[in-house]
């Protein structure tokens, strides 16, 4: 056992991964606790089973939402300016090529609350420091050698894109210069992408010329692949000092094929929790999907609807179609009285999609403050269509971004 109280055994584990995992504390905040928690292999293989089973569910709704009429996408909630490059068919088989499920543990089993396919964080928690947190503590590690998955993934689409015609030369990866996780995230990706690229900060990137360039040390020079974490949402509504719509044009040099992005556009259509609602609509009809994915999506999906379904009958879940860390969540009493609400002021505006309510599993932890009792979010990752790392938060009923990374794994012995 690692001697010590609370405080000193945490800054042994977290001081000695500083320089890939900075963020154990976000905004002084106690961010990465210092505890194991305990799975069992059965649940480990459940929740990777989930994950696949699921991947190939999203990678067939999208291929089907890419052939529909434009009414389908606006529907969708996805922004007419990402219209042509969302239909591009890059690697059709796959929803996105680094993506994020969030299960619950509910009183019905394993349940997924939502999809992150365009900007998944939490990855160097579930592909790292999970793993230097299970050796610190003797734990057995449930990721142990997933992070090469990431090499082939990346090898792989940087290769289909060069068959498909575009110029893969070049190779930029993104986040904004001032988020030290969003920073710290991609310069991981990109270390262990095993390509020749660059980190440069988001707002190095220009559009001249009908090209995007990234301004650097080695100079300026054309941008032909673009890792970014950097919603498409977002970059759709971006305008220039001078009000040019600059997001609207990058997105038209993508549905050009003049720009290869990762994640792939296609992972915009998988993003929008609306397509949950569109999923379970398919599966009530009962005549676009196999009895084998109306089994998977019965056992691992909740309800969800894009017109509210619940009121007067059961409790349930609001939540915007592109929110992100609970932003404008609201859990609701079957009469429409509040449970929770989510107190930020992002996201409010956004078209919201109905969920039947399920109650996350409580667990407690030891924290910097005392022992704390919280509701616990398993994220797992789908990596080019396989099951990849996971991570557990511990946070409130609406998992916010004041959770805490929680490192899980099997008991020795």
């Amino acid at each position: 056992m690692h001697k010590g109280n609370y405080s000193e055994v945490r800054e042994q584990l977290y001081g000695s991964i500083r320089e890939v995992f900075s963020w154990d504390w976000i905004d002084g905040n106690e961010y990465g606790l210092a505890e194991i928690h305990y799975i069992t292999p059965e649940f480990r293989q459940e929740i990777a089973y989930a994950t696949e089973e699921l991947g190939k569910i999203y990678a067939k709704t999208v291929v089907m939402v890419q052939q529909s009429p434009d009414n389908l996408l606006e529907m969708l909630g996805l922004p007419q300016a990402a219209f042509s490059a969302v239909r591009l068919p890059i690697i059709p088989e796959i929803p996105t090529l680094i993506g994020r499920f969030d299960f619950a543990v509910t009183p019905w089993g394993i349940k997924m609350l939502e999809f992150n396919a365009d900007t998944p964080t939490s990855v160097v928690e579930a592909f790292y420091a999970n793993g230097k947190a299970c050796d610190f503590f003797g734990a057995g590690d449930p990721n142990q050698g997933l992070e090469h998955e990431f090499s082939s993934a990346f090898q792989k689409i940087v290769n289909r894109y060069h068959e498909l015609g575009y110029e893969t030369n070049n190779i930029i990866f993104s986040a904004l210069d001032w988020h030290e996780e969003d920073k710290g995230t991609v310069q991981y990706l990109l270390k262990m992408s095993g390509l020749p690229g660059e980190f440069v900060p988001l707002e190095n990137l220009r559009v001249h010329n009908d090209e995007l360039y990234a301004l650097s040390e080695g100079g300026t020079r054309k941008v032909d692949v673009w890792y970014r974490l950097h919603a498409l949402e977002k970059l759709a509504e971006e305008k220039d000092e001078d009000g040019y719509p600059t997001g609207e044009h990058v997105l038209d040099l993508i549905a050009r094929r003049k720009l290869a992005i990762i994640n792939p556009p296609a992972a915009f259509i998988a993003q929008t929790k609306a397509l949950q609602a569109l999923i379970w609509g398919l599966y009530e009809t009962k005549g676009f999907f196999t009895e084998h994915e109306r089994g998977i999506i019965e056992r691992y999906m909740l309800p969800t609807y894009l017109e509210n379904p619940f009121l007067g009958q059961e409790a349930f879940v609001a939540k915007p179609i592109y929110g992100r860390e609970g932003g404008a969540v609201s859990i609701f009493h079957a009469d429409g009285s509040v449970i929770e609400k989510d107190k930020d002021e992002f996201y409010w505006e956004q078209p919201m999609i109905y969920q039947k309510f399920a109650e996350m599993e409580e667990v407690e932890s030891m924290t910097v403050t005392g022992p704390y009792k919280g509701r616990l979010l398993w994220g797992s990752f789908l990596i080019d269509g396989k099951a990849g790392a996971i991570s557990a938060r511990i946070g409130e009923r609406i998992t916010g971004n004041l959770s805490c990374f929680l490192p899980s794994g099997y008991k020795a012995g």
